[in-house]
């Protein structure tokens, strides 16, 4: 095909502005008929029932401009949500241009900017596209003037559609193909982007690609650039959105390869590839290595699924290149994994995949980020689990703190910042993105600040849109490690440590929340026929002390009458029963223990 009818594009959102809708009717105007779901690019339930993409998909549409040429325009649809800006970045970086689609209800979105910025940085032609303008409730002269005001677009160049009733739709087509310039790439090597991939149980690891330089067929030895892995292209072609099997992939096309490799290590997501003929590649993204933000140990129910879950978790890495695990055994829950994951949302939908796909209940500990801890030895180390090291070997802690932005009606300033003061955030900057003197318009508000990234993961996303009234949005960016005044807290039960509730809190909080959790830990913890005790501690003190009452026989139940020492001795003997019982008892602990530390306001 001829590169100068080939145009690459992806869409820019924020969660419910109505990406996977447009692509539906950029789909449906393309092959000239409707399909028969909607979402045709969110191919998992999850995605459907949320309404948010987890996953990029790729689709290649042919469309012809005015019945004279038929152009190749390359969709690669993105995720929304902050969890999956690696996604985003990915696509980008696959793209020449963006459709910057912006809802008219709800207008720009702290998510929106933080990706349009992604995007002229890396080059791309941004095309702005005001969605929704069906709506009774569309303010489309309203988000016309913060799209002015954010980014510069001139109002001619912003153009309005609906993707539900498809108004627009063709008008932004003929844009797509005359403002995104058309690929460039030297078909004298071979180079190309693994910006995705999947695993089929038949074929093995299918990687999304976009062909920067020359060209791939179908049959070619090639190699990767970090890992140094050589393997064979068995299968090259596009996405239509169905596989299409071609001959070859050339400069400017978006397709996919089939390699055979059943292992994800060997040819991971932000791979550069070529061909072994070629010498001096420069890779076409650095640093292709996906770090996890967040943490949380996952134990299966029953014990025996242990194996189960470990393949189920091998099988989801194949599919989502960001998760990472490791075994991990804890005292009270047994063996199971430590996992890392982009975000709290990306984590429950782990979660979810793993119960709904594989069947297996687990269990999940409470979130936490990764920590560098300076031991008194003088030596560094990184954990994610506070568990793994003593309070008495710790000189200092560093937490990784983010530069977050808020977007918000400005009436509920006041709000944000005392929820932003309360989680150790520092506010830097207010600016309007939009002002007027007519007093029933709502002005619009960016807030910036700075906060510890561990104060965000529970709890903060609903306690933002419940002081915004849901009109609140949020994005953010990690800054790097600063040193925190963190106290290590830990639960003993029955004089146990369990290993799994020990977490990093701010010290003034530290008090609070060992009190909390301990009442909640009480209400939980089922009663024994010995007392259990239930502590939090900091270190080697006690900051928070109950007890669960034990159940009690009535020993003294047959004796009628008689000398009051015989029920003394009775009752003796019950006391030293329990006693000895309580040095040998072990208390389970149900799940809803882990779980009561996510309803606890940090």
């Amino acid at each position: 095909m001829d590169q100068n009818l080939i145009r690459n594009f992806c869409i820019i959102a924020h969660i419910d502005h109505g990406k996977s809708t447009l692509a539906d009717r950029l789909i449906e105007f393309t092959k000239g008929e409707k399909d028969d779901k909607d979402q045709i690019l969110d191919t998992m339930d999850l995605e459907r029932e949320r309404g948010i993409t987890i996953k990029s998909q790729a689709v290649s549409l042919p469309f012809n401009l005015d019945n004279k040429t038929t152009y190749n325009l390359n969709l690669i649809d993105t995720p929304g949500h902050v969890d999956f800006a690696s996604e985003v970045s990915r696509s980008l970086r696959s793209s020449d241009g963006a459709i910057l689609l912006v809802d008219a209800t709800q207008g720009i979105q702290a998510q929106t900017i933080a990706n349009t910025y992604l995007a002229i940085d890396l080059g791309l032609t941004i095309i702005p596209v005001i969605n929704k303008i069906d709506l009774p409730s569309s303010q489309t002269k309203s988000v016309t003037e913060e799209l002015i005001s954010t980014f510069g677009f001139i109002e001619d160049e912003i153009l309005h559609c609906s993707a539900k009733t498809g108004e627009g739709v063709k008008e932004l087509l003929e844009n797509i193909i005359k403002i995104i310039p058309p690929p460039k790439g030297d078909p004298g090597f071979t180079r190309a982007l693994v910006f995705d991939s999947k695993y089929d149980q038949y074929k093995g690891i299918i990687n999304y690609v976009r062909i920067f330089d020359g060209e791939i067929k179908s049959g070619d030895n090639l190699r990767t650039f970090n890992s140094k892995n050589d393997f064979l292209a068995n299968e090259v072609g596009i996405f239509t959105p169905e596989q299409t099997k071609k001959h070859s992939l050339k400069y400017g096309q978006v397709g996919y390869i089939y390699t055979g490799l059943k292992e994800f290590k060997t040819l991971p997501v932000g791979e550069t590839i070529f061909n072994l003929n070629n010498e001096n590649i420069e890779p076409l993204i650095s640093n292709q290595e996906l770090k996890p933000k967040v943490f949380a140990g996952m134990f299966p129910l029953d014990p025996n699924d242990f194996i189960d879950l470990e393949e189920a978790l091998s099988k989801l890495q194949l599919n989502d290149a960001s998760i990472l695990y490791s075994r991990e055994t804890s005292q009270a829950l047994g063996p199971g994994f430590r996992c890392g994951f982009l975000g709290v949302l990306h984590m429950e939908i782990i979660q979810e995949r793993v119960e709904r796909e594989y069947g297996i209940e687990i269990i999940m500990t409470a979130p936490s980020v990764e920590y560098k801890i300076t031991l008194k030895n003088e030596k560094t180390i990184l954990i994610n689990n506070p568990s793994s090291v003593e309070l008495a070997d710790i000189e200092s802690i560093e937490e990784p703190w983010i530069k977050a932005t808020i977007i918000c009606p400005d009436k509920f300033i006041g709000k944000i910042m005392d929820l932003v003061t309360s989680r150790r955030g520092t506010s830097s900057n207010i600016e309007y993105l939009n002002t007027s003197e007519n007093k029933s318009k709502i002005n619009r508000i960016l807030i910036s600040f700075e906060m510890p990234l561990g104060e965000i993961l529970v709890g903060f996303y609903d306690q933002l849109k419940s002081v915004t009234q849901g009109y609140g949005s949020i994005d953010y960016e990690i800054i790097g490690f600063r040193k925190s005044n963190l106290a290590k807290v830990d639960i003993l039960i029955n004089q146990d440590k369990v290993d799994s509730l020990s977490t990093f809190i701010s010290k003034e909080k530290s008090y609070y929340y060992g009190r909390e959790l301990v009442s909640k830990l009480k209400e939980l913890i089922p009663r024994q026929l010995f007392e259990v005790p239930i502590q939090a501690a900091i270190g080697s003190k006690i900051i928070a002390r109950d007890n669960v009452k034990a159940l009690r026989k009535n020993v003294t139940a047959k004796c009628y009458g008689g000398d009051i020492t015989r029920k003394k001795k009775l009752l003796a003997k019950q006391a030293e029963g329990k006693k000895r019982l309580k040095k040998l008892g072990r208390v389970e602990i149900p799940q809803e223990a882990f779980l009561s530390i996510l309803n606890i306001d940090h």
